[in-house]
C-alpha cells in the first residue's frame, strides 16, 4: 500500500515555485523577477496581435463599441461566438442560484474570450461586460473554427493564449486558497498592469472601484482600502488623474512569505 504524504499549504506553495523570469520594472531596466505564484509563464510564441486575425476575416465578424457596464453577453446566453478585445477592458461576473454575484476575471486589450464554444460549451457560464469604454470584435463560431484549420500560425498563437489562461487560473486558485488578502491584491494589481507579460507593461490602471477589487480577491472593501493606503505609503502605487500607477516594486509583496 502506498504511503500517504502529508500536504500543507506551505508545501503547495513550494510546488508552484520555480524558475523566475525577468520582470519589467516601471521605474527602470529589468532588475527583479516574476515568481511562479504570479501565474505568468513566458511563452516562445509571439504575442497575439488582433490585427493579424482581423486581416484574415472577410465575413462572419462584426465590431462594436461598448460603454462601461454594458454587457457583451450574459450568463445563460447561447455560446456561439468568440470575441476579441480590440481596446478597453472586459469584466466577467458569475451569479449564484442564491443571487450572489462575484467578479471572476478582468481581461485587457488583445485578449480572446468566449472560446468555450469551441470546446462544446452551449451556454455562457458568466456575464461579460465592459469595465471601461471598449471596442470588441465578435467572430462567429464556424468562422473561427475554419480560421484555426486554415492558419497554423494563428492556431499556434491561439493555443498559447488558451494554455496561458489555464496556467493563470491554476495560480488564481492557489492564490485564493493559501495567500493573504494583501498578497492577493498585490498580485491582482501586477497582473492588471501587465507586469511579467511579453507585451509592454501598462503601469497605469484605469479607474476601478474598490468594491470590484474586493470581489475579485474575496475580501471586504474596507480591507482593500487599508491595503491600497499601505501600498501608497510604501511607494508601491501612486494615483493620477487617469487612474492608479503600479510600480514594479510591488512584486516584493508577492515574494514576501
Amino acid at each position: 500500500m502506498a504511503r500517504k504524504l502529508p500536504i500543507s499549504s506551505s508545501s503547495v506553495k513550494k510546488l508552484i515555485k520555480g524558475p523566475r523570469s525577468r520582470l519589467p520594472d516601471a521605474n527602470g531596466p529589468p532588475s527583479t523577477f516574476v515568481p511562479a505564484e504570479l501565474g505568468v509563464v513566458p511563452l516562445k510564441t509571439p504575442v497575439f496581435d488582433p490585427r493579424f486575425l482581423l486581416a484574415k476575416l472577410s465575413s462572419g465578424s462584426s465590431r462594436r463599441e461598448y460603454l462601461p457596464s454594458e454587457a457583451v453577453y450574459t450568463q445563460g446566453d447561447p455560446a456561439n461566438a468568440v470575441f476579441i478585445v480590440n481596446s478597453g477592458t472586459v469584466k466577467f461576473t458569475v451569479v449564484s442560484h442564491s443571487g450572489k454575484e462575484a467578479v471572476v476575471a478582468i481581461l485587457p486589450e488583445s485578449s480572446f474570450f468566449g472560446e468555450g464554444c469551441l470546446a462544446g460549451q452551449r451556454v455562457r457560464m458568466s456575464t461579460a461586460s465592459a469595465l471601461t469604454p471598449s471596442a470588441i470584435t465578435r467572430i462567429e463560431k464556424d468562422v473561427m473554427v475554419g480560421l484555426l484549420q486554415r492558419e497554423p500560425e494563428f492556431a499556434e498563437q491561439f493555443l498559447a493564449h488558451v494554455l496561458s489562461r489555464n496556467i493563470r487560473m491554476e495560480a488564481d486558485l492557489v492564490d485564493q486558497l493559501f495567500n493573504s488578502g494583501e498578497k492577493r491584491l498585490a498580485r491582482l494589481l501586477l497582473l492588471m498592469a501587465n507586469f511579467g507579460q511579453e507585451s509592454k507593461p501598462m503601469p497605469v490602471i484605469a479607474k476601478i472601484s474598490q468594491e470590484t477589487l474586493a470581489e475579485m480577491i474575496g475580501t471586504t472593501r474596507s480591507r482593500v482600502s487599508f491595503f491600497l493606503n499601505r501600498f501608497r505609503d510604501l511607494g508601491f502605487i501612486s494615483y493620477s488623474g487617469v487612474g492608479m500607477e503600479v510600480h514594479g516594486s510591488l512584486i516584493s509583496v508577492v515574494l514576501h512569505d
